[in-house]
């Protein structure tokens, strides 16, 4: 299969780091200008959305919780959070796929965005009112959310708290793909899978940011309009047509890079489909995800199916294969530089994430029970 129907309900992870994970506000705050009186320091309540066990969508809960006022570690701030975002990686985790993400009861949400309330001593670039974008392992689908300072990046005065939440996970995603590991260039061309989710928005807006980039976008019929509006120049519908023949008959020496989350046979297609000198960069694994639960038959075809080469096979060829999960990438130096370089990006009107759906925090289990295979879906406490 080709993964739009799985990864409708789309993903990338987050870097993981257990300082880096939003805490349940331990306690009493230290907020310039915000001196709380002794009766506010004694308990803070807050919603949460809860992963209470692994399965199907009724296994998130939301939850009130009521813990002692936070008290802040040197470098932390304490967010209001407005808006937080769903990721595909949150739909693995909660069928017990996601390595990166603790064992339930746990709160999930790798991103989201909203306002500084407190700063600890040693925080000098962020202040109480500030309005922030949250990046975090796990932990953000609460309304209130401790986090270190350079993990609550500055947002520009004209992006939405819902655009803070949507941007993260997918352009870091397919910045780093693309630029840093496929060195994109002008002329080039590239493959993008399931073009009309998160990433596959994020890797088009960007593709455009390279002067003379051909895209090849996967996706439903129904979505064609949409992506090539968005900057896909030959859209191609998977469900009636093999990707493989249509990228044949225009480019019959294939495609430069192949941005592939779907993982098994789709990984040797797209290895196929490379010219000499291209690369694939696999970043999930949406074959082996279907329906509301863990499907083992879907896991066993997929592990069946997955690209085995040898270095020899490499060398003869003139490819390349990279593996990227941003749920694993330390290198924070790297993914703070990349989130000032897509900001800018958002500030010149270069990117924009677009935004399928805004949900109550009640209304989580509605959503949930009709996932959309649209662009993005985000939560609203």
């Amino acid at each position: 299969m080709s993964g739009e129907d799985a990864a409708t309900q789309q993903q990338q992870p987050q870097p993981e780091q257990e300082a880096q994970k939003p805490q349940d506000p331990p306690a009493s705050p230290k907020a310039q200008g915000n001196t709380p009186t002794t009766e506010e320091r004694t308990t803070i309540s807050y919603r949460a959305l809860v992963l209470t066990g692994y399965g199907g969508y009724d296994k998130i809960k939301l939850q009130v919780k009521t813990v002692p006022q936070p008290e802040l570690k040197a470098g932390e701030v304490l967010v209001r959070v407005k808006a937080c975002g769903l990721n595909f990686a949150e739909l693995m985790g909660r069928q017990g796929l996601y390595d990166a993400l603790p064992s339930p009861p746990v709160t999930m949400g790798m991103e989201g965005a909203g306002v500084v309330e407190a700063v600890a001593d040693g925080v000098e670039d962020k202040k109480v009112g500030d309005r922030v974008i949250v990046l975090a392992r796990s932990g953000v689908w609460q309304e209130v959310v401790v986090v270190p300072a350079d993990r609550a990046i500055i947002m520009p005065d004209q992006m939405s708290f819902e655009e803070g939440a949507a941007l993260p996970i997918n352009y870091l995603t397919a910045y780093l793909m693309l630029f840093e590991m496929a060195n994109i260039k002008p002329g080039k061309s590239v493959l993008i899978h399931m073009a009309a989710g998160g990433v596959g928005i994020a890797a088009t807006q960007l593709c455009q940011t390279v002067q003379d980039v051909t895209i090849f976008g996967t996706a439903s019929a129904s979505k064609h309009e949409t992506i090539a509006q968005g900057g896909v120049t030959h859209p191609i519908d998977y469900r009636t047509k093999d990707y493989v023949e249509e990228v044949r008959k225009i480019s019959p020496q294939g495609v430069d890079i192949v941005l592939d989350p779907l993982g098994g046979s789709d990984t040797q297609k797209g290895y196929n489909l490379l010219k000499p000198m291209g690369s694939i960069i696999v970043f999930g694994a949406a074959n082996g995800v279907t329906g509301q639960k863990r499907n083992l038959l879907a896991l066993a075809k997929l592990w069946y199916h997955q690209l085995s080469l040898s270095s020899l096979k490499l060398m003869q060829a003139n490819k390349s294969v990279g593996g990227f999960h941003l749920g694993y990438l330390k290198d924070e130096e790297l993914i703070t530089q990349t989130m000032v370089k897509l900001l800018e990006f958002y500030s010149q009107g270069k990117i924009k994430p677009k935004i399928d759906s805004c949900f109550h925090f009640e209304e989580v289990s509605v959503f949930s029970s009709e996932p959309t295979n649209h662009i993005r879906a985000r939560s609203k406490p």
